[in-house]
């Protein structure tokens, strides 16, 4: 049986790699997969090993999908009740954040931070376009910065323009398979460009009217960096909803409450008004962010 992984998922058709021989081949699926326990829009994500069989044509037909490690799983777009796995089987997820151009909010690089933590993906913050920054903002990012070193999350700033620290982020992805995480605008594919320029992605500019990115990748799709690795380019992401998480879990992705908790009086805390919470005490004397503590209750309401 030959094995490949998935490159491109377009819907019906798929681009896939033999594992073996390194050829690539259009693929379609054969019959129907037993999927994860979850209302999926797409059986088979980018980055999924599979086992296909070749026919005459060089077609190759998906008999199997392997057990993934990991994914990274949002709610889909257009139908509210299902969901759509963006990529699998990943050793990074490299979150860009850029304070301006367009704006990243910190709810969504929390949202994103919890994802990574509920599938155990190893996040990286990058900053993105530093270079546009004032010496104001510049201190605005780095009490921003400050909040997730705290915490023990990896951060890096770099930018994809001027090539600032490009070098540095090329060493954190190398052999290794990365997504980039962000907004649309916010310089996913200018920085794949910047680590390989013969990738040669599309990009786009910036909206002056709304400060709001263009969609320039339309299909998620893997690339072979020429250092080792590979990287997979997926749309930009307007909002990213948490899926399957409920508000008994969710203190546990927020690593600075999960390492308090024991300290609480009750075990079924959730660390709202209870009395002798270790979390509400440690808001308090400045050991957990007041502003992810904020945006953890406000995701306890939403989760309700």
């Amino acid at each position: 049986m030959n094995e490949a992984i998935v490159l491109k998922s377009t819907g019906s058709w798929y681009l896939v790699k033999d594992i073996n021989s390194g050829k690539v081949y259009d693929a379609r699926i054969r019959g129907k997969f037993k999927k994860e326990k979850i209302r999926s829009t797409n059986p088979l994500a980018v980055g999924d090993r599979v086992h296909f069989e070749l026919e005459d044509n060089d077609v190759a037909w998906i008999t199997k999908i392997n057990l993934r490690k990991n994914y990274i799983i949002r709610k889909s777009v257009n139908l509210s009740k299902e969901t759509h796995i963006i990529a699998s089987n990943i050793d990074l997820a490299c979150i860009i954040f850029t304070l301006k151009y367009p704006q990243t909010s910190l709810g969504f690089l929390n949202r994103c931070l919890i994802t990574c933590e509920a599938y155990q993906i190893p996040a990286l913050i990058v900053f993105n376009k530093i270079d546009l920054l004032s010496e104001a903002e510049l201190t605005e990012l780095q009490e921003i910065e400050e909040i997730y070193l705290n915490i023990g999350y990896n951060t890096l700033r770099i930018s994809a323009l001027t090539k600032a620290s490009i070098e540095e982020l090329k060493n954190r992805v190398k052999d290794k398979t990365s997504v980039f995480l962000g907004h649309s605008g916010s310089g996913k594919s200018s920085t794949i460009n910047a680590l390989q320029e013969d990738l040669n992605l599309k990009t786009a500019t910036i909206s002056n009217y709304n400060e709001k990115g263009k969609h320039t990748t339309t299909f998620a799709q893997m690339y072979e960096w020429d250092f080792g690795g590979n990287i997979i380019d997926i749309p930009g992401i307007k909002e990213f909803e948490l899926v399957d998480i409920h508000k008994e879990e969710l203190q546990d992705y927020f690593p600075e409450i999960l390492r308090y908790k024991p300290y609480c009086k009750y075990n079924n805390c959730l660390h709202i008004n209870e009395p002798q919470c270790a979390i509400i005490e440690s808001v308090k004397n400045g050991k957990i962010s007041e502003k992810r503590y904020s945006h953890y209750l406000k995701l306890i309401q939403e989760l309700n």
